[in-house]
């Protein structure tokens, strides 16, 4: 929110004003619900004293931004841009209900698991706009938004340019300095990909922290300051106990001072997360890249298969299984950031990891198959047999009789023996149990106390009736919750005793977390009734309420 108070909501045809969701500091974002299709929207207003043209320009340039990359699952969907009645611009987007992780991170711990499906999530999007030509500019905790299907959600490309005008940025107006990297505040400021992929990380680490990556508990923490230890000092790691060396590693790679130590793309950012989820366990989360070129991009050996398929189709899913090399005979990659953070170490085992090799992986003595009775290396002819000769191979060199059929015939015998004594004594000692009684699968237990209907129920026309015979008028239905009502109950609402000709206004809405909705009016009936249930998410239902048009 600004310290500033916020305008006024703008009267928008087809929708009704809700609620202020936030202000910024050159437009309100409100919440208002669409009257067709029936749905809430959050709608970005520009405020009505703003009359530098850049900014406006600004606006119009984030709304076709973000119809471009709506369709991405992890930007926010834009669905119409307009200007209102009194001459303001505004976009109708996405409503997100949940906080979003500005909200989050500074109040609740943010589990590892979480922050690295967030940042994988997070880096399709940014990969996304990158090949589109678009850097975003602006990421931080606050612009990652959580939808209904609690999936993050990137907005806010107020400030995105074209990645050929990097080197050409007028000024850091509207960006954010606690995620901003070191070059914004260069003389000229300049930003490329890699600047976003710092941006990027440095939200991650915020969510793990809850705290912003530079800003120092309990000492000063003005622009200035931020500004001097983001262009000069090192990164802290992150000090928890369940961020395990490989996630500290990856986020000091993004946010090196220097862009050209950092991830040269934002994929290359989120494969690095997926590998921190392969090393802890973790379900790996998939990266959505939309890539409308539509041709390849030159591709070396040293790629792995996943990066080419994702460079070669139009929509491609990364997968994290990155392996160093492609197929036999492939050189073994090399660590391009060994000089930016040093390489972990890792186990020791025969071909993997780039630790030092030991003695198992030179001679290769584990996989290695030899004749019965060769002599191996460093042992003499009367040094006896190899443990890891075949059993078989050592009976038939010592002429001795095979034993194996006689454990076989035992083992059977065995095991008969057991599952006849087991039914013997099931059958004459055990008494046979009751038979247990059962419900219907199907079948709604109700448990509890009967649920509280909905109280003070009202209906009032908001837009009559027109002449046409397809002009139908709106009602808006209000009540009053009942007593003990949960945030899990909701609300059936509908109109009654509806003809069998009016089958469009004979379908229940359900009403989540409100105490009104509007409904389409079912024209030249008698009398027009509504009822309103409460339901509880076992599909129990109360008494339902009911209230006449014709009766007020």
């Amino acid at each position: 929110m600004s310290s500033r108070p916020p305008s006024p909501p703008p009267r928008l045809p087809g929708y009704e004003y809700e609620q202020l969701l936030g202000s910024g500091g050159f437009a309100d974002v409100f919440l208002y619900r669409q009257f067709r299709p029936q749905r809430r929207v959050a709608i970005k207003v520009l405020l009505s004293n703003v009359l530098d043209e850049s900014v406006r320009r600004q606006f119009d340039s984030e709304a076709n931004v973000m119809a471009q990359m709506s369709t991405h699952p992890s930007i926010v969907t834009i669905h119409q841009a307009e200007v209102s009645e009194d001459h303001r611009p505004y976009l109708v987007m996405e409503y997100c209900p949940r906080p979003n992780y500005g909200v989050r991170f500074r109040k609740e711990r943010i589990t590892v698991a979480e922050a690295l499906r967030v940042g994988v999530q997070i880096a399709g999007a940014v990969e996304t706009a990158h090949r589109a030509g678009i850097l975003h500019r602006d990421i931080k905790p606050a612009n990652i938004l959580v939808t209904d299907y609690n999936r993050p959600a990137l907005t806010d490309f107020g400030i995105s340019i074209a990645t050929g005008q990097g080197d050409d940025v007028e000024d850091s107006q509207g960006m954010s300095i606690p995620w901003s990297p070191p070059e914004f505040f260069a003389d000229p400021p300049r930003a490329d990909v890699r600047s976003d992929v710092f941006s990027l990380a440095a939200t991650v680490y915020s969510l793990l922290a809850g705290h912003t990556p530079f800003e120092r508990p309990r000492q000063r923490n003005t622009a200035s300051d931020l500004i001097h230890r983001i262009s000069s000092e090192p990164l802290a790691p992150l000090n928890r106990p369940d961020v395990p060396p490989e996630l500290n590693r990856v986020l000091s790679i993004a946010m090196a001072k220097e862009q050209s130590g950092r991830y040269d793309t934002a994929l290359a950012f989120g494969r690095g997360l997926q590998q921190v989820e392969l090393s802890l366990s973790l379900p790996v989360t998939q990266m959505d890249v939309l890539d409308e070129r539509g041709t390849g991009m030159p591709h070396s050996a040293e790629d792995d298969d996943l990066d080419m398929h994702t460079r070669i189709r139009k929509v491609a899913t990364v997968d994290p299984d990155s392996g160093g090399t492609t197929g036999p005979g492939m050189r073994r990659r090399l660590d391009p950031y060994a000089g930016v953070a040093p390489a972990l170490a890792s186990p020791s085992a025969p071909g993997i990891g780039p630790g030092p090799a030991g003695p198992m992986d030179s001679a290769g003595e584990s996989t290695v198959l030899r004749p019965v009775g060769a002599r191996q290396p460093g042992l003499s002819a009367a040094s006896p047999p190899s443990a890891v000769a075949a059993p078989e191979a050592a009976e038939e060199e010592s002429g001795g009789t095979p034993v194996w059929p006689f454990v076989t015939l035992a083992a059977v015998l065995v095991i008969i023996l057991g599952v006849g004594a087991t039914l013997g004594v099931r059958h004459f000692l055990i008494p046979e149990p009751e038979p247990i009684a059962t419900s219907q699968v199907n079948t709604v237990t109700r448990a509890g106390a009967p649920l509280e209907p909905p109280t003070d129920l009202t209906i009032e026309i908001i837009a009559p009736e027109g002449d046409g015979a397809n002009e139908t008028g709106r009602v808006q239905v209000s009540w009053e919750p009942p007593a003990g009502v949960t945030e899990d109950e909701h609300y059936l609402v509908r109109w009654k005793d509806i003809p069998e000709n009016y089958d469009r206004f004979d379908v229940p809405v359900e009403v989540h977390g409100e105490n009104s909705t509007v409904l389409e009016l079912p024209p030249n009936l008698p009398e027009r009734c509504i009822t309103v249930q409460t339901v509880n998410p076992n599909g129990n239902a109360s008494q339902p309420v009911e209230e006449c048009l014709d009766e007020q």
